[in-house]
This record gives structure tokens, C-alpha cells and sequence, in this order.
């Protein structure tokens, strides 16, 4: 076994693996990341990205039509608010390191950044969200890029 494959030996990625078989270490990711978006391995039906929202951001109000997703907290605590209508997410959940919330397609969801310090997100979309190897390092860099959020 080299050292890309265990767990002991920190790496950042420098590119999308994807859709080959790939392990890493999730947590360490995306706590590593300073990027609003970053998509780290990218398959024929799934994704997944690691994000950054700064203290009182959010991603933005947003629905995707034919993609599930997941969020899940890896540092810090994040709101999250859902529902079927744009005008009324009432659902609401809190959660903290080591939380996931899982999104249907067709629901309207934001994360909001409650606390102080960077909150750091891993997510899955189901199918594909995102180019390969996608970066967007600010919310304003993946709107340009024409991945509208919020």
C-alpha cells in the first residue's frame, strides 16, 4: 500500500479522481478546504463536494429538480431550512460535526452558517451537480460561473 491510500498520510487533492475507485479521508478534506465549493471525485451517478461558509453565510436558497443531495457537518454547526414551496422552507433541523440532512430532489434548502467560525460541509449530489474538478472559491466566483446558488 503507498502512501495516497492510507489514512495517515495528509495530502490535498489537486484533481478530480473520478469515477476511478478512490478512498480519503472526508473529514480532513474538508476541514483542509477554504473554498466555497470544491468538488473532490466525480462518478457516473454520484458526486462528492467539500464547501466552506463563512460565519453568518449561508449557501442560498436553491431547489434542484433532478438531484438528490446530503450535507453533512464536519466543523462547525449549520441550520438548515427546507420545504416545498420557495416562500416557506418550514423545515427546519440544527446541526452539528458529524450531522447529515439529506435533500430530495425538488425541495427548496438552504445551510446557513449560525456560529462564529467557518462552517465546513462535505455533500453528495446524486447524479452529478458540477463539472469535474469544479473550484469556486466564493459564492460570487460559483454564481459568475454560472452555478447559480441562492
Amino acid at each position: 500500500m503507498n502512501c495516497a491510500q492510507t489514512r495517515d498520510c495528509p495530502r490535498v487533492l489537486s484533481r478530480d479522481p473520478g469515477p476511478a475507485p478512490f478512498s480519503l479521508s472526508l473529514v480532513g478534506e474538508a476541514r483542509r478546504n477554504r473554498f466555497f465549493r470544491r468538488v473532490l471525485w466525480t462518478g457516473n451517478h454520484l458526486q462528492l463536494t467539500v464547501m466552506e461558509i463563512p460565519p453568518g453565510g449561508e449557501v442560498g436558497l436553491e431547489l434542484h429538480p433532478d438531484t438528490d443531495q446530503l450535507f453533512r457537518v464536519e466543523e462547525g454547526r449549520a441550520l438548515v431550512r427546507m420545504g416545498a414551496r420557495k416562500d416557506n422552507p418550514n423545515i427546519c433541523h440544527t446541526l452539528g460535526i458529524g450531522d447529515a440532512v439529506l435533500v430530495p430532489c425538488g425541495v427548496w434548502h438552504n445551510v446557513i452558517n449560525p456560529g462564529n467560525r467557518p462552517l465546513k460541509l462535505s455533500s453528495l449530489y446524486a447524479p452529478p451537480q458540477h463539472p469535474a474538478g469544479t473550484v469556486h472559491p466564493t459564492i460570487a466566483a460559483a454564481e459568475q460561473a454560472g452555478h447559480p446558488v441562492g
